[in-house]
């Protein structure tokens, strides 16, 4: 076994990869950027080192500094993780040319699985189910068209390289083809630098069902049952499980049997994943899935595998690369159970699942689920901030229980006691896809999420009770003070007169000022101006209320009820009276985001209208200019990371 490895990764997966080295009694060596110094993954490791700036293509993908640091450190081999450069088989040669070893599959495997239109050539030859299509060479808009009409529309246009649904299209109609095409084609050369395209059957109520398989070098292959990753949005997997619901004895035999002879076919050894369409229309049927790609790499989702199977996949990688036979025979991996897997992104779902970023100020987690186990993946921890460079998801919530049922009544369980502030998330998306009849039902196709996608978003009004509850945490009034004073025990008292305070929050453009006073009965009344209906008064226990859950961070205040959480600006009266006093204006941030450009300066005269800066946010580039004359006395730096609400600009004087 080896002694030391290090990680080319970062985040959830380098600190999943040190948890099992740690176990194995193997030292670990992190590679990390300059936005990643102070990462969890950094602070686990026995040793790490920097590899450059914070974009991937000039640190993470880098792979000549990544096999330096290898050697510089004494590691002995490579773990990839996932992405980055876990299936890009140059790296592999350079990796073994340094005398290193590199855990997962040989190059040659890569290289044979790394071109759809390839692959699916090989998989034929070995037996394998394919979707009918044309994977030949020929690209011409005739020869595609024509094959598009025999195999009968409609049909799907694919990129040969690359995934994530980038370079497809689904054509209903000979009128639509051409156009459907030349689209297809721009976006995979911009993507992947190749244009190539396969056209395939297009199945109308496809499941996404993949098989995780295992090799080693010893020519030795076995398969650790399905997963069901039909839960999609834009081709993006959101919440996995194994096994597949609904999933017959005799297609699982047929399934898992493709799929060990896939592995075998290109002589694979490590974790891999054979990805399968099937189609459902007719339910589970043994004649009815085909081979789509395969994926040369542990997968995000493979904890749910390692919760029916107990079996640890990153052990197993480490052993077979080290030269160990499989731990095990196919007889001996049984099925256990039912678990699940939904990934917590910085996203918002209300805005079509847009990237976001911030400070992630509040992080708990559920620390058990009812009647089943829960594993909980994350490389963040409270305080850490959400990137722009990077992938925007800060966890994995994992539940295995004996059924289906328990497990994912104990899934949307612990999303609904997730409690993220600082940042918007798909939390409460997750709980409601969770909680879905026909999810529940077992009823899931890669289309559910779209058909349903406005209902799964959709965000309860926010009550007065709500409202009421972040003033009181805002105010302070209802949190007890640690004190040897019994009189400070009394939360809000006064000795001469009733406790009252003012405060005023910010909700967008909205602001709510609360009157809150101390009633005999020890609660509070929170009167609601701004709020509808107007004058509304609220009677509350405090904002520590049993049934209160509640967050403060600087500048905000978050109430989070079920998975939904509602945060709110806290007005700093200080502030707003000294700008008042000094004639001073500010510009605030509407979002967490990046300081990309500055385009003005201190002490610099601007007019109404004119660019002051641009903010990165979401993936988007957000012009802020000037809303009126004025002289700036500050402004932000530019590659400053800013939160809702930071002061972007602040004026000395208008003009």
């Amino acid at each position: 076994m080896f002694t030391k490895i290090l990680i080319a990764n970062r985040g959830e997966i380098a600190v999943r990869v040190i948890r099992t080295a740690r176990k194995m009694g193997v030292r670990t060596v992190a590679v990390y950027s300059d936005a990643d110094a102070k990462s969890l993954h950094v602070a686990m490791a026995d040793e790490a080192v920097h590899i450059g700036p914070s974009p991937v293509g000039e640190s993470y993908l880098v792979g000549d500094r990544i096999i330096t640091a290898a050697l510089e450190t004494g590691a002995e081999a490579i773990h990839p993780g996932y992405g980055f450069l876990s299936e890009n088989p140059d790296f592999v040669d350079k990796v073994m040319a340094a005398g290193l070893v590199f855990i997962g599959p040989s190059a040659a495997s890569i290289r044979a699985m790394g071109l759809k239109d390839a692959a699916k050539l090989l998989m034929e030859k070995a037996g394998v189910p394919v979707v009918p299509g044309y994977h030949g060479d020929g690209q011409a808009l005739v020869l595609l068209a024509t094959k598009a009409r025999e195999i009968g529309y409609p049909v799907l246009i694919k990129a040969r390289a690359g995934g994530g649904g980038k370079g497809m299209r689904r054509v209903d109609s000979p009128d639509d083809f051409a156009e459907a095409l030349s689209g297809a084609k721009r976006e995979a050369k911009a993507s992947f630098g190749d244009e190539h395209v396969l056209v395939e059957k297009y199945v109308d109520k496809p499941r996404h069902i993949e098989v995780q398989v295992f090799g080693d070098n010893f020519g030795n292959a076995v398969h650790l049952f399905e997963r069901d990753c039909s839960a999609q949005r834009r081709h993006q997997k959101v919440i996995e499980e194994a096994p597949a619901p609904g999933m017959p004895a005799e297609m699982r035999a047929a399934m898992t049997d493709a799929a060990v002879k896939a592995a075998k076919a290109i002589k694979y050894s490590g974790a891999g994943t054979i990805e399968f369409i099937v189609d459902a229309s007719e339910g589970l049927r043994p004649d009815r899935f085909w081979f789509m790609e395969m994926n040369t790499r542990l997968q995000v989702e493979h904890p749910v595998t390692e919760m029916v199977t107990g079996v640890d996949l990153v052990e197993w990688q480490l052993r077979v690369a080290a030269g160990e036979k499989l731990p095990v025979t196919q007889k001996e991996i049984k099925l256990d159970g039912h678990a699940f897997e939904a990934r917590i992104y910085t996203e918002d779902p209300t805005r079509g699942f847009l990237p976001a970023i911030g400070t992630l100020h509040h992080l708990q987690f559920a620390d058990v689920a009812a009647g089943a186990k829960l594993r909980v993946e994350t490389g963040v921890r409270a305080g850490d901030a959400v990137s722009p460079f990077y992938d925007p998801m800060i966890a994995k919530l994992v539940v295995h229980g004996p059924d289906r049922e328990t497990a994912l009544t104990a899934l949307a369980d612990v999303l609904e006691r997730t409690e993220i502030a600082g940042s918007v998330t798909n939390a409460s998306f997750l709980a409601a896809l969770a909680r879905d009849v026909d999810f529940a039902a077992g009823d899931v196709d890669t289309g559910l999420i779209a058909r349903k996608q406005e209902a799964l978003t959709a965000v309860s009004p926010t009550s007065l009770e709500t409202i009421a509850q972040a003033a009181l945490a805002a105010s302070g009034m209802g949190n007890a003070t640690a004190s040897s004073d019994p009189w400070n025990a009394l939360a809000g008292y006064a000795h001469f007169h009733a406790g009252a305070r003012r405060t005023v929050l910010r909700r967008g453009e909205e602001e709510i000022i609360a009157r809150i006073s101390v009633r005999p009965d020890g609660r509070f009344d929170v009167a609601l101006d701004g709020a509808e209906p107007s004058g509304h008064s609220v009677a509350i226990s405090s904002s520590k209320g049993e049934n209160t859950r509640v967050a403060r961070w600087p500048g905000h205040v978050t109430i989070f009820e079920g998975a939904a959480s509602y945060t709110f600006a806290i007005q700093d009266p200080f502030a707003k009276a000294a700008d008042a006093e000094a004639g001073v204006a500010s510009m605030r941030a509407p979002m967490p985001g990046l300081v990309k450009v500055v385009k003005a300066a201190s002490g610099e005269t601007v007019r109404k209208g004119q660019p002051l800066l641009i903010l990165e946010a979401m993936k988007m580039e957000h012009t802020v200019a000037a809303p009126h004359d004025g002289i700036i006395a500050e402004i932000a730096t530019e590659g400053a990371q800013v939160t809702d609400g930071t002061v972007l600009v602040r004026f000395e004087e208008a003009v």
